[in-house]
């Protein structure tokens, strides 16, 4: 059981940072371009991955959450979280991957409140045991106020190849924070034989992108290595108005290579393990295991309205969003994704292929199904 923090949940000092930005097209064609997987419901909760990152963020920061997305994506994100203060949602005129975004939201704190802590949490994942979360995000803030960048590092169910790993090194001793310790490095993600090894040894952790760190501590570990865009990132701190001039000659980096691993070569980097329940729903087969079997529709996931899928004898993922009938009839690890344009129909196997169908619509000139 976590150990109940005396001040409560609430950490005065930390502002949750949401980057909200991707495509998620292993997820289509639920998940576009113009309408990625933050924004959709795929839990069943009734709420969009984005309003359940929110949620869970609020105990810990408050009203101090503040989102970063895109030009396109931003009337969605001020609907879905009509109670977000409108200071804290940062507009990105075009992506340019996890740093650049992470960065901005950093300098922006860094002049509101020279102390802040920022905690980068992305806005499409899925995470079990609250309570556990909040407790080893407690753990991490207090580290980071040591100036450690602090990743939290998730406990492995399995040899997964499709996640980076953190190898844990010793104890910290950091007063308050017992699970902290030291990240000896971060690895690229492995082959089958490597994970397996990974995950038997005990000592390595998957990379969850998670990061808590004191926001002028981020800025400075970037500026070692990329001082050209922390200048580029305080000016549009400073001037909100410069960003459609600026933003497009930041480098397309994120916050592992551009930060994270050159830290932690230089011994600043801390990792808290993380033993909750946590998935990035990378694709159809990740979403199958988080969802419940239908009572209706043994052997089957149903992400939709039930009454719209008849099923005999099938197992697999069946996801009714085009208003239709959907049948399947003896048919094993299915994934039938029906919307009002598009049908997907693929097998468990075959979800991580997605991504390049998705280029070859592209590429055959289906782009406004993309």
């Amino acid at each position: 059981m976590p150990t109940p923090d005396p001040a409560g949940d609430l950490v005065p000092d930390l502002t949750a940072v949401v980057p909200a930005g991707g495509s998620g097209t292993r997820l289509w064609p639920l998940s576009r371009a113009a309408s990625p997987k933050f924004l959709h419901d795929l839990t069943g909760s009734g709420r969009s991955l984005l309003q359940d990152t929110v949620e869970r963020l609020r105990p810990l920061a408050g009203d101090r959450v503040l989102v970063v997305t895109g030009t396109r994506h931003a009337d969605a994100v001020r609907e879905q979280l009509p109670d977000l203060l409108p200071a804290n949602l940062l507009v990105e005129p075009g992506p340019r991957d996890s740093m650049p975004a992470i960065g901005l939201a950093a300098a922006v704190l860094e002049r509101r409140d020279p102390e802040a802590v920022l905690g980068s949490f992305a806005a499409d994942h899925v995470i079990e045991q609250p309570e556990v979360f909040r407790e080893r995000v407690h753990q991490a803030v207090r580290a980071a106020r040591e100036g450690l960048l602090v990743t939290l590092g998730i406990t492995p169910t399995r040899p997964a190849t499709g996640f980076g790993y953190v190898r844990v090194g010793r104890a910290l001793g950091v007063t308050g924070a017992p699970q902290v310790r030291h990240a000896e490095a971060f690895v690229e993600k492995p082959d089958a034989e490597l994970a397996a090894e990974y995950v038997s040894s005990g000592t390595y952790l998957w990379n969850a992108g998670m990061f808590v760190v004191r926001a002028g501590t981020l800025l400075e570990l970037l500026a070692t290595r990329h001082p050209r865009m922390v200048q580029t990132l305080r000016r549009v701190a400073e001037d909100p108005s410069a960003i459609e001039e600026l933003w497009g000659s930041l480098p397309r980096i994120s916050i592992d290579h551009a930060v994270a691993e050159p830290a932690a070569a230089a011994g600043r980097v801390a990792v808290v393990p993380a033993p909750f329940g946590w998935d990035d729903v990378g694709d159809f087969s990740s979403l199958a295991d988080l969802l419940p079997e239908s009572a209706e529709h043994p052997g089957l996931r149903v992400l939709g309205p039930g009454h719209l899928v008849v099923d005999e004898g099938s197992t697999g993922l069946v996801a009714p969003r085009g208003g239709r009938t959907v049948v399947t009839l003896g048919l094993q690890d299915v994934v039938v994704v029906d919307t009002p344009d598009a049908v997907l129909v693929t097998t468990r196997q075959h979800c991580q292929d997605i991504k390049g169908l998705v280029e070859t619509l592209r590429r055959t000139g289906r782009e406004e199904l993309t």
